[in-house]
């Protein structure tokens, strides 16, 4: 049985937290291997990078993700009893639930209501001396996902949910005070859906049916029994949660087009390049550094044997960065994506294979309507002035934003002709 690389750390849990996003992928060049070994949490670890990598990663019911993250980590972005941390048959189904409400049209309602909510809240940026994309930009996108959700909620309530939603996000990659605060408002996000659902199930109030609150309320597990309440406020939330944490992609959105100001150019006049200019932001920023997985079924890559309850680290980050797959990797280049097919393990933002069969986001659809839909707000019916300001970007801070978290100026609503 072959060996592969040992990063000769005792322990590699602090250059983990100090190096982030470039931890796994940095090793795997040092060492020539696109996988190797080491000790994180006192406990040993295989990461993992490329395409290949993840086509064994991403493949049917051989990881699961029980167990694989950090406890305050899983319990602010999933939670146990929710559909990532299911495995076989059952999750299949319960993926099948989240995937129904992705419809070409429930998607096109989205991205009208992201615009509508987008619309308002530009309007009170023009009375700001100074707004923080990313601060701000939870706000818009919180209300859209919620109306689209089916919950109708007062504009001081959507502020404070979109707060919520953004401290959980924030406190995933952190041990300490986020994760510490992000908890805290984890709890008063759950106490909240709970009373959500139970109130949706006595019919104290109507939802639109169809609506993801309708369907999670109503859904029923393969034994025929409704999910218990707190299994279903997980399921709401774990729609909306990670729709408004599509604020760090407006932001890079943003950086993309301060950037590269000939992209703002071209958006401006078409849509042609639309779809590729959002791939390649999905590409190019980092999101979500890497994923956990657990080995479900005994198997064989590159001579090493990954025995059943191995701990494994995919890097998502670096597969989307690999220059033997991306010409030029470390370029910002939307146009690599005109006419390109993209294989399934290749550009894996938000997860590899396919979207009913793996773990990979159900709402990737979503994102990518709603970066599409932010992305012809802010170069059309947007002008702002950028500041001098610090725009670096820390990959040791997890989850990674520019250190200014993006402040614009000047910001005026330009209506569209009629």
């Amino acid at each position: 049985m072959a060996s592969i690389p040992k990063d000769p750390s005792l322990d590699s849990t602090l250059k983990l937290f100090s190096e982030g996003y470039t931890f796994i992928s940095d090793r795997c060049r040092r060492y020539g291997s696109d996988l190797f070994e080491t000790r994180i949490m006192l406990t040993k670890a295989v990461c993992m990078v490329g395409a290949e990598a993840a086509e064994h990663f991403y493949r049917r019911d051989q990881f699961t993700r029980r167990y694989a993250m950090p406890r305050p980590s899983i319990t602010l972005i999933q939670d146990f009893g929710s559909v990532m941390v299911m495995d076989g048959e059952d999750h299949r189904r319960r993926k099948q639930m989240f995937l129904s409400l992705m419809s070409p049209e429930a998607l096109r309602r989205l991205a009208d209501l992201t615009a509508s909510h987008w619309r308002a809240r530009t309007r009170r940026w023009e009375t700001m001396d100074e707004v923080v994309l990313f601060h701000e930009a939870h706000v818009p996108l919180c209300g859209a996902i919620c109306e689209w959700a089916g919950l109708s909620l007062e504009e001081s309530e959507i502020e404070q949910r979109a707060r919520e939603f953004e401290a959980m996000v924030e406190g995933t990659g952190s041990p300490g005070p986020r994760n510490w605060r992000g908890h805290l408002m984890r709890a008063r996000t759950e106490r909240w859906m709970r009373d959500i659902i139970r109130r949706i199930r006595a019919k104290d109030i109507r939802v639109p049916q169809g609506s993801a609150a309708d369907v999670i309320a109503s859904y029923r597990d393969m034994n025929g029994e409704l999910l218990d309440v707190k299994v279903a406020a997980v399921e709401l939330i774990n729609v909306l949660r990670p729709t408004v944490a599509n604020a760090r992609f407006v932001t890079f959105i943003a950086m993309a087009l301060h950037d590269n100001p000939q992209w703002r150019e071209r958006l401006q006049a078409s849509d042609d390049d639309l779809e590729p200019f959002v791939h390649e932001v999905r590409r190019f920023y980092p999101f979500i550094p890497f994923i956990g997985g657990r080995v479900l079924k005994e198997f064989e890559w590159r001579g090493y044997r990954f025995a059943k309850g191995t701990w494994v680290l995919m890097d998502l980050y670096g597969t989307n960065r690999d220059p033997r797959i991306w010409n030029d990797a470390d370029a910002f280049r939307p146009e690599r994506f005109r006419d390109r097919a993209i294989g399934s393990y290749e550009f894996i933002p938000q997860g590899g294979g396919d979207h009913s069969e793996t773990h990979r986001c159900p709402g990737e659809w979503i994102t990518i309507e709603q970066m599409k839909t932010i992305t012809r707000l802010l170069t059309r019916e947007t002008t702002y002035r950028v500041p001098e300001q610090d725009l670096a970007i820390d990959l040791g801070r997890m989850p990674a934003l520019p250190e200014s978290r993006f402040v614009m100026n000047d910001v005026r609503h330009v209506p569209r002709p009629a």
